[in-house]
């Protein structure tokens, strides 16, 4: 046996015990989990069950059984039924042990039902001795990252085609089984050989061995404690809880999820195959039924309600159109939301991102043309991009589509000029268009004049629910409440809105000025020209649409004055000299408000105390010099009784004192946690991970002006 044979077969053996190992350990991680969960649906079916009356009993025994001594002795429900034991049943007067026994099995049954379709969601206030091993078990998974479901896959095709392969292999890397095998067995084996050869190189040249080895050391790296788990929870409370969806098959209702599809349309969309080679996140069911919407039926409208995932979808689109031999890409958004747009590419696919903004536009559209990946531009901009005709898009994607709803303008007569350009189109709004209809048929104008000409406003009539379906081929949409069986606990958005120019002088002038606090306020100075507060109108007229109401928070009483000024029909501001008897009736005010409404409040005023849980979107206007008062006011919108998912904005301008202050204070934030491990110590002094504001501000004053004198 030569050298050559010996290592061919060493390497698959390799490959194959690698690919073997990983699978072990994923199955043993997700059985932890479902370990975890065990006692969890167990109690969730005992509470659902105390909520069934005993009459169902009869569903399960065909009707035999006499439930009338029950009723007499004082049993209501299934879940009484359940927690007396036969001997105690057999106790009651008229109830014999033989009924006994067949009234429990009958509610061990329905327990039984109970439990495989009970839903089961981790709540922070709750970090008993029950939930915790389900957190800890979900973190092995979490922190395997967005890489483990793409080890998995390479895992599970090098395991279906190399296993057979080194059976088959075997009688060349033995000379005993040469001796005895048949000249068919030999001449297969040496075949198999050179099959082995030339896969081998190919996952090497991908790195397989790499991915999953990698893999398997996240999945087996040592088990964290229940202190540290909820720590990272608190972090990635959406992984988190997408995973334990996945796990627990936990399913919204498909007909919903699915935006209402006609079922024939639905079926071709989740026959769709959804490449995931240059994706890096993982999705939740839903939003991968919205990618492969997008790739099926090519030009559509995709309206899902705010916080649901939008941008994640159209990325997915992007990464299987790249897989499949698609290279440059174009994303068109408001110029608020593009540095948002180039950081969620960045962190989401493994796609270039090329932002063509500002003053370094040429040389990244040059860049881009050469290299591809995605591009994002501007509204405003794009009809001065000058691309090639030769370069091919994919893919065109425009955000905040409703912007391009009217045909005259030069931004809807750019976006028309792509959507003739390319054949794959992707309209993202979170506005619900069945409460548009004149908007949304100018905007299906654009995709597909055809179906704009059918839309009919007594579609609209009829509805929502009648509205998507008549306009399916064009428009899905999801709402939070449809899909979000697990309601993630906090959803964490950082607006990166860059300085406008008038922004920036006010900036500049208060760091020559040494004055910490008029920089921190600098991106309201100029209200007609700030970038912050078009993005903060942009996200209050979303949750307008959405009928969300919104609280924001700031620490500076100008900084509200500003924001009222700029939105119609806001209550308070709640500040520090408005009576706490008052600042009750304003948030009941704003409770009862039907639908929609807007709360402004001081962050050091709104944030104790008061309990702000109508509101499911907020907004901080800047970073806070304690972080404790920041997690205080998210506390009052996110606690016992907030049913819907908290969205939280917070308003950053990248570059100056925002950034600035995040780095460290995230620092010395991080630090703590390493020695406090959220402890009695850490929940008792909070204030140990704040910093002197006096320090804060010298240390970034200085820095600032070091860094705006080499600029």
């Amino acid at each position: 046996m030569s050298d050559d044979v010996r290592g061919v077969l060493r390497g698959a053996r390799s490959l194959v015990g690698a690919a073997r190992g990983l699978l072990g350990d994923h199955r043993q991680a997700v059985a932890g989990v479902h370990g975890a969960l065990a006692p969890l649906r167990g109690e969730a079916a005992r509470e659902q069950l105390r909520g069934i009356p005993i009459a169902r009993l009869k569903d399960v025994t065909d009707g035999r059984l006499r439930l009338g001594p029950l009723e007499d002795a004082g049993f209501e429900t299934v879940g009484d039924v359940l927690e007396a034991t036969p001997y105690r049943l057999q106790l009651i007067p008229g109830v014999g042990p033989q009924t006994a026994q067949q009234l429990h099995a009958a509610a061990e049954s329905l327990a039984e039902a109970a439990e495989k379709t009970a839903s089961v969601r981790i709540d922070l206030e709750r970090r008993d001795e029950v939930t915790t091993p389900l957190v800890v078990a979900l973190h092995r998974l979490v922190e395997a990252g967005p890489e483990l479901p793409r080890a998995r896959a390479a895992a599970g095709e090098v395991e279906r085609l190399f296993g057979p392969l080194v059976r088959d292999a075997r009688v060349a890397g033995s000379w005993w089984r040469r001796i005895f095998a048949r000249a068919a067995r030999k001449e297969r084996a040496r075949e198999a050989v050179g099959e082995l050869e030339q896969m081998l190189r190919g996952e090497e040249a991908r790195g397989t061995l790499l991915l999953m080895s990698q893999a398997s050391v996240d999945l087996l790296r040592p088990e964290v404690s229940g202190d540290e788990a909820w720590i990272d929870f608190e972090l990635r409370a959406s992984d988190y809880q997408t995973l334990l969806a996945e796990l627990a098959a936990l399913e919204p209702d498909m007909e919903a999820a699915e935006g209402f599809l006609p079922g024939d349309l639905a079926a071709r969309v989740k026959a769709q195959p959804l490449d995931d080679a240059y994706r890096r996140v993982s999705l939740r069911g839903y939003q991968s039924f919205g990618a492969r919407f997008a790739l099926v039926q090519r030009r559509v409208i995709l309206g899902d309600e705010m916080g649901l995932g939008k941008t994640v979808q159209a990325i997915a689109a992007m990464a299987h159109l790249r897989a499949r031999g698609a290279t440059h890409f174009l994303v068109v958004c408001p110029a608020s939301v593009l540095i948002n747009w180039v950081r969620e590419i960045e962190s989401r696919c493994a796609l270039a991102a090329h932002p063509l903004h500002g003053s370094g536009r040429d040389a990244a559209l040059e860049k881009w043309v050469a290299d591809g990946g995605i591009a994002v531009t501007t509204l405003a901009t794009l009809h001065s991009l000058d691309v090639p005709k030769d370069v091919d898009v994919g893919m065109f994607v425009v955000d905040e589509a409703h912007y391009a709803k009217n045909h005259e303008t030069r931004r809807a007569q750019a976006v028309a000029h792509w959507c003739e350009r390319t054949k794959n189109v992707l309209f993202l709004t979170g506005t619900p268009m069945e409460n548009r209809v004149e908007e949304f048929r100018s905007l299906v104008a654009h995709l597909r004049p055809e179906v704009a000409k059918e839309v009919r406003p007594r579609d609209a009539v009829m509805g929502a629910r009648a509205f998507r379906s008549a306009v399916a081929p064009v428009y899905l949409r999801r709402n939070q409440q449809d899909v979000l069986v697990e309601l993630p606990e906090v959803v964490h958005v950082d607006e990166l809105e860059e300085f406008s120019a008038e922004d920036e002088v006010a900036y500049r002038a208060a760091v020559n000025e040494g004055n910490f606090m008029a920089m921190r306020r600098a991106a309201f100075a100029v209200p007609e020209k700030s970038a912050k507060l078009d993005r903060l109108g942009e996200l209050v007229e979303e949750a307008e649409a959405n009928e969300l109401k919104v609280v924001v928070f700031s620490y500076f009483r100008d900084v509200l004055a500003t924001v009222k000024d700029a939105l119609p029909k806001v209550r308070g501001p709640i500040s520090g000299d408005v009576p706490p008897a008052r600042r009750q009736e304003m948030v009941d005010a704003f409770a009862e408000d039907q639908g929609h409404a807007v709360l402004l409040a001081q962050i050091q005023a709104g944030g104790v105390g008061l309990n702000l849980q109508a509101a499911s979107v907020v907004i901080i206007c800047e970073p806070q010099v304690k972080p404790t008062m920041e997690t205080q006011a998210i506390a009052r919108a996110h606690r016992m009784g907030q049913v819907r998912t908290v969205q939280v904005h917070r308003l950053l301008t990248p570059g100056g004192v925002d950034e600035r202050m995040l780095e460290i204070l995230q620092a010395k934030a991080k630090l703590f946690d390493e020695y406090a491990r959220r402890s009695d110590l850490a929940e008792q002094t909070p204030d140990a991970v704040d910093v002197s504001e006096q320090a804060l501000a010298r240390q970034i004053v200085q820095e600032e002006r070091e860094r705006l004198a080499s600029s």
